[in-house]
């Protein structure tokens, strides 16, 4: 144990056995795809392009819909 005065911080938790820096490597496929894709400017544009995609289906399936209500 090691009792730094100064900064009044307790390290006797930890030892260098347990302390991972490499959190890239770390990290799963699936977090660094959805880091990538759901955040910042491309996690916008992502975004818009899934909410633009969602309107034009429920278009589709009103006209659709419609259509064959109104056939008749």
């Amino acid at each position: 144990m090691e009792d730094n005065k100064e900064a009044d911080v307790q390290y006797n938790r930890w030892n260098d056995d347990n302390i991972n820096l490499n959190v890239a490597a770390s990290q799963s496929c699936l977090m660094r795809v959805y880091d990538r894709l759901c955040t910042g400017n491309t996690g916008i544009a992502v975004k818009v392009a899934g909410a633009l995609a969602v309107l034009i289906v429920i278009y589709m399936i009103g006209y659709v819909t419609g259509y064959h209500v109104h056939r008749c």
